[in-house]
């Protein structure tokens, strides 16, 4: 090989390092500039502009009250959003220009922690601000939902709102007979007697209602405080039934019947303001679409009976109103 071939060759070779190096940087630089507006896009749903000037917060409480699921990028994360909800809830205590908040309820209920955990949240802000919180209860608002509306000032319920509900509920699923159908032997090693619930006998079952007996009387304390009335007269309604707008009228558990419209009107009137601020739901730019393609991937029967299990709550001490399950 001439020395003229094997300069070419040299040159050839720097060019291809050179082109990959730079390749390299520019995907590089690419990849990290498309992460850094995709994180931006997440990050801005997380840092919500408030405006400046008075406005009163209109906060959504929707579907199951239950822990915030992963707010990842690719993962859907509608419904209630509890963490999102407190920290917004704390970011109204420091700013000056909220001047109150409007619950808007949609909700059956669900989880005795995290209902009583917003119901405290509400009744911090009231002691540190002095601002006023509305209830306005849309489709449903019971259990749970009735619980957090304990925190507000006045409750409105649209005509056909359905409320009530006070009760605490707390239940499993026993897959034992089909498990044997199955095949499937369920065993366990266990340090007491009280410790395996795979099959509740009825002393396990009396230990699970003497938590239920102290969850209920935690909601009637609420409500007794919430609605000003006697605790002998919430047990009288607080059997687990569900209510009419008019009937929950007509007993004390909320204050009037109106529309959203009415309800918006009312507040600006008082609060001196007729701009209303909705909390903006934490979601990922892509939740969307990944979420319309899971909805067409065929589910295993063992992700159909891992959901049968999740829907009956696994154990959890609920304000729920299981009637109005879908």
């Amino acid at each position: 090989m001439s020395k003229k071939q094997i300069g070419g060759l040299i040159i050839a070779v720097i060019l291809f390092i050179v082109t990959g190096v730079t390749s390299v940087f520019t995907n590089a630089t690419i990849e990290k500039n498309v992460l850094s507006k995709v994180e931006d896009k997440v990050m801005n749903t997380k840092e919500q502009s408030t405006p400046l000037e008075d406005y009163i917060a209109v906060i959504p409480i929707t579907g199951v009250i239950e822990e915030q699921k992963s707010s990842a990028i690719f993962e859907e994360n509608q419904g209630y959003q509890h963490r999102t909800i407190l920290d917004f809830v704390n970011r109204l205590i420091d700013d000056p220009y909220n001047k109150g908040i409007l619950l808007y309820l949609d909700t059956p209920g669900g989880a005795v922690y995290e209902s009583d955990e917003l119901y405290l949240k509400l009744e911090q802000y009231k002691e540190i601000t002095g601002r006023k919180i509305f209830s306005y209860m849309s489709h449903v608002a019971a259990s749970g939902g009735y619980y957090i509306s304990m925190s507000s000032d006045k409750i409105y319920a649209n005509r056909n709102a359905i409320t009530g509900s006070i009760g605490v509920i707390i239940s499993g699923v026993d897959m034992s007979g089909l498990y044997e159908k199955l095949g499937i032997r369920h065993y366990s090693a266990t340090s007491g007697d009280y410790k395996d619930s795979s099959k509740i006998n009825d002393a396990q079952m009396q230990i699970l209602q003497g938590m239920v007996d102290e969850t209920y009387e935690q909601f009637v304390g609420v409500v007794s405080k919430g609605r000003n009335m006697p605790t002998e007269e919430v047990k009288k309604l607080a059997d687990g039934r569900i209510y009419s707008a008019s009937q929950a009228k007509d007993k004390n558990l909320i204050d009037d019947i109106a529309t959203y419209e009415d309800v918006t009107s009312k507040m600006s009137q008082e609060l001196g303001t007729d701009v209303f601020y909705e909390m903006e739901p934490e979601q990922s730019a892509f939740s969307s679409i990944f979420a319309s393609i899971e909805k067409i991937i065929p589910r295993s029967e063992a992700q159909v009976l891992d959901e049968l299990k999740n829907e009956q709550k696994n154990g959890r001490l609920m304000y729920y109103a299981e009637q109005l399950q879908q």
